[in-house]
């Protein structure tokens, strides 16, 4: 590591100042934008922290990295040291179980993440003309504490194509994962976009539309103040029946979803309501150039409702908005048909021991083989008309 940079670990990242943090995570907020990445702020990952939903009991323990150059900070990476491997959509279950019964100890681990969301971002939150120095020095960073502390590995998940490549010439293990986004075309209407689908999917999406919306009340976009206390209440409801069913407990605290609404004008919730008690919810943060898809339930089932709420709500809004995509989160191949694109998503891993780090480096050249066959294979697949000169109905 450049002996000019030193890093240093906070436990909270209350002790890093928002300004110190915000400057490396989304500097465009200092001229007054919106971050292109919500869950990188400062006001977020505090939120997760001061909600007791990451922390002590949970198995997310913030070890936090600055990087300083003299008196400068110039970056910072979210940093946790992890017991288990719940909550990170980057599946590494198997890798544990191989270690231990070869006699290891896999936990605890460090995790370079935002908690509980697969949404691609950076991870070496570095300042603009200093991202290749302060990554290396990050990464070289978490190395370090990793052999010092004889902890098993590091993972940074759902970094850039940039920083994997950044971390495989250090060393590190590169993933390939998938997810599916939808991407706007310019189109001016969601019709214009359903333009672009073959006849029979164009047709299949318009009567799901109008059996989703005849649940027998109405859907309503909430951004901003428009957003209500009540409507957290209503939504805790929601996500608490689909942790239940998902993950066996959910993985944020009430508190957490109260500290969320003092970030509402960065929400969208979209809810159906019947009369004045909303039945189901979905739940969006909103980038300056994307909408994120993040949580979804409900309390009454109706045909082709969630659907509507998490996929086609969201692209009404990215159209209206003129956002450059939706990402609706982890896996889902039932959004293939709903104009939602397969892409390539980005992980990197460094293993200290030897014998393990081999196996794993194995078994990740063929997975990234298998992603990329069946990101190809699920693209010509894609519910979108056949090129100029095939037949409509080919796609």
């Amino acid at each position: 590591m450049d002996q000019s940079v030193e890093i240093t670990l906070y436990s909270d990242i209350s002790e890093i100042s928002e300004e110190d943090w915000n400057a490396c995570a989304c500097p465009e907020i200092g001229d007054g934008e919106r971050a292109f990445d919500p869950f990188t702020t400062h006001r977020f990952l505090a939120a997760l922290e001061a909600s007791g939903s990451v922390g002590p009991g949970t198995g997310w323990d913030a070890r936090h990295l600055v990087a300083r150059m003299g008196d400068r900070i110039i970056g910072v990476a979210p940093l946790y040291v992890k017991s288990h491997s719940q909550g990170e959509y980057v599946f590494d279950h198997g890798w544990a179980d191989a270690y231990e019964r070869a006699g290891g100890r896999y936990y605890p681990k460090l995790q370079c993440a935002v908690p509980f969301t697969p949404v691609a971002g950076r991870r070496l939150l570095v300042l603009p003309g200093l991202e290749e120095a302060g990554g290396r020095a990050l990464l070289a960073g978490m190395a370090q504490i990793a052999e010092g502390a004889g902890v098993s590995s590091v993972h940074m998940t759902f970094c850039t194509e940039d920083e994997a490549e950044l971390a495989a010439e250090a060393g590190w293990l590169p993933r390939l994962g998938q997810q599916f986004h939808w991407f706007n075309e310019g189109y001016e209407s969601f019709d214009q976009f359903l333009g672009e689908l073959s006849s029979r999917k164009r047709k299949a999406l318009r009567k799901e539309r109008q059996r989703a919306q005849a649940f027998g009340g109405e859907i309503v976009q909430l951004t901003g103040d428009d957003i209500r206390p009540e409507h957290w209440d209503a939504f805790w409801q929601f996500y608490q029946d689909t942790g239940a069913r998902k993950w066996g407990r959910p993985y944020l605290s009430r508190a957490f979803f109260d500290l969320l609404h003092e970030m509402r004008e960065d929400v969208l919730l979209v809810l159906a309501m019947n009369g004045d008690h909303p039945i189901a919810g979905a739940l969006n943060l909103i980038g300056r150039d994307a909408l994120f898809g993040r949580y979804w339930g409900c309390i009454e089932d109706h045909p082709f409702l969630h659907f509507e709420l998490c996929y086609h709500q969201a692209v009404d809004y990215a159209i209206a908005h003129k956002l450059s995509r939706v990402e609706a989160g982890a896996q889902g191949e039932h959004k293939l048909a709903r104009g939602y694109l397969p892409v390539a998503t980005h992980s990197a891993h460094w293993i200290g021991n030897e014998g393990l780090r081999g196996a794993v480096a194995e078994y990740l050249e063929a997975e990234r083989a298998a992603v990329d066959e069946d990101i190809e294979v699920l693209t010509e697949m894609g519910p979108f008309r056949a090129p100029s000169g095939g037949s409509d109905e080919q796609a």
